[in-house]
């Protein structure tokens, strides 16, 4: 299936989704809490690698900073479910440059990202690493306040999906580091523990739904294991267009069943 038949049959579950899952809140108010939890761990998480982060760019370290970069995201991939309901604090921490209108002015982690991997410098960061400090932070304090739903965390697990299928399969999200395999990784950790969450209500309601996302999930994580040298993911441009089709299917088999999870439950 191609990428965006995945990402048109993501979406299509996920319309069946909602409807199911919008009894569920009364029953789920311990699920709902774990998932709050789990967000805001990885938000502070986010913080305190983006200063960690800054500190290198301010120093002038850059093979630090490179380095470190991949990791910083991993935390921010994982919760963007929450991230995104807070409407432009997303795209001023996460924009690419493809998606930038006419004028648009450019924030957040990639516009430091060209000017490390293009350039090859830190000078010139830091007009964009003060405004991105300041977004995580207000991320944080946003995070906190917010209303954990289902709908948002069954919806947020195939959005994730959705996520990997469209640009971080193809290659368009660290287009200049060619780190999207850390992306890729944030983006199945947030979506799998979406899953872990519900597991036991799952397990009672249908055991089978549970074996094959146990099944696909594994499936998944072997292919990124796959990708480690010396525990550090390659290059995505290192990939061979064999290995770059096969996660895209293991994709598209975990995210169909990922979205029955809200008609289950519902």
């Amino acid at each position: 299936m191609s990428l965006r038949k995945t990402s048109i049959a993501l979406s299509l579950f996920s319309s069946l989704t909602l409807s199911g899952v919008s009894q569920a809140a009364s029953n789920l108010d311990q699920e709902l809490q774990e998932y709050k939890t789990f967000a805001v761990n990885k938000i502070d998480g986010l913080v305190n690698q983006t200063q960690q982060f800054v500190d290198y760019l301010n120093a002038g370290k850059i093979d630090e900073a490179k380095a470190l970069y991949p990791l910083v995201r991993m935390n921010f991939e994982a919760a963007e479910p929450i991230a995104e309901s807070f409407g432009d604090l997303d795209p001023r921490i996460d924009a690419r440059k493809a998606d930038l209108e006419p004028g648009e002015k450019w924030t957040g982690f990639h516009p430091i990202e060209e000017i490390l991997w293009v350039n090859n410098t830190t000078a010139g960061t830091e007009k964009y690493s003060v405004q991105l400090m300041s977004d995580v932070k207000e991320l944080r304090a946003k995070v906190s306040t917010v209303e954990v739903t289902p709908e948002l965390m069954v919806q947020g697990a195939v959005d994730l999906l959705n996520e990997v299928s469209t640009s971080k399969v193809s290659g368009e999200e660290e287009i200049f580091s060619h780190t999207d395999l850390y992306d890729f990784q944030g983006n199945i950790d947030g979506a799998e523990k979406i899953f872990v969450i519900f597991k036991p209500k799952l397990t009672a309601l249908n055991a089978d739904l549970v074996k094959t996302l146990e099944l696909r999930f594994a499936e998944v994580n072997q292919l990124l294991a796959a990708q480690k040298v010396d525990g550090k993911f390659k290059f995505y441009n290192e990939l061979n267009k064999d290995e770059v089709a096969g996660l895209a299917e293991a994709v598209n088999k975990l995210g169909e069943p990922l979205a029955q999870m809200g008609i289950i439950l519902g």
